[in-house]
């Protein structure tokens, strides 16, 4: 069988509020989910054995395949599908890591497509469903890579209509472990940050058709509530959205997860695209693309 290949987008948190720390030590999410026009990408050539190999410009930064989360989530479906057909991963690393963009999580979503085609299953397995949980709270959202309206710890998604986003990423090379950020968050274990009746109404969100316009207002409303603490963690975050935020035509600034990536949306790609060239000459370390989000 000839080798098959998946995109593994970036997810960009666009709002992400923390509702509360369940017992279990989980916190409870809600977060309005999209994805950009950068992403890994990952092949698959069909065998017997599993085997993963890295390349791409940030390869050094994946760690011992074993470690991988494309290797973890084809071994968590082999041991629930009989005679999984395994095979040759290859991930060509080009989104950063511990950035807050799931990086991770989207080539284990990749991989768990790839097999299910290698091996004719549909993507609503059930199988395949709870290995992506099992996986990371990210993968789940990522397996579909569609917008959507993500709560609980990740596991329940509500598809949104959203308008194309012209944007710019900005991370400035730093990992931020998301433990930490939650941690630095500082909720013990059964705290809600809000109340119930917050809890059943939830967030309205524009309707499918709505402009840019309204959605970068809704989005504005919102907030992420990972930001504060992950600044006091690293503050060159603050330093990132203050670029983005002073950029010519920028609408609306903002942390994407746990960090350390943030983004600024822009009414047109011209803003957006003069804008990274900008962020870029001014701060030539940092990775920055600019794109759209949908």
């Amino acid at each position: 069988m000839p080798a098959l290949t998946q995109e593994a987008r970036a997810k960009v948190n666009l709002t992400l509020r923390v509702v509360g720390r369940r017992v279990d030590g989980y916190h409870d999410l809600e977060s309005v989910v999209a994805f950009a026009d950068c992403a890994d990408s990952l092949s698959l050539t069909p065998g017997s054995s599993l085997n993963l190999a890295a390349t791409g410009p940030l390869a050094q930064a994946c760690g011992e395949p074993e470690d991988n989360l494309v290797f973890k989530a084809a071994q968590l479906l082999s041991e629930r599908v009989p005679d999984l057909v395994l095979g040759d991963f290859i991930l060509d690393k080009v989104l950063p890591v511990a950035a807050g963009i799931g990086g991770g999580s989207a080539d284990a979503a990749a991989a768990l497509r790839l097999l299910a085609q290698a091996n004719d299953l549909e993507l609503d397995d059930p199988r395949l469903i709870e290995v992506a949980r099992l996986t990371g709270a990210d993968v789940p959202v990522c397996l579909a890579s569609n917008a959507c309206v993500m709560t609980g710890v990740g596991d329940t998604l509500q598809p949104l209509s959203l308008p194309k986003m012209p944007c710019v990423m900005v991370n400035p090379r730093i990992a931020v472990a998301t433990q930490d950020v939650f941690k630095a968050l500082g909720l013990r274990n059964g705290q809600l940050l809000v109340s119930a009746t917050d809890v059943l109404r939830g967030t309205a969100w524009p309707e499918a058709g709505a402009s840019l316009e309204d959605w970068v207002e809704a989005l504005a409303a919102g907030s992420n509530d990972l930001e504060a603490p992950a600044i006091r963690i690293q503050p060159v975050i603050g330093e990132v959205l203050a670029a983005l935020s002073a950029s010519n035509g920028a609408w609306l600034a903002r942390m994407s997860g746990s960090g350390a990536t943030c983004f600024a949306i822009y009414e047109n790609t011209a803003d957006a695209r003069r804008a990274a060239q900008q962020i870029q000459t001014d701060h030539p370390g940092w990775w920055v693309h600019a794109g759209v989000l949908s």
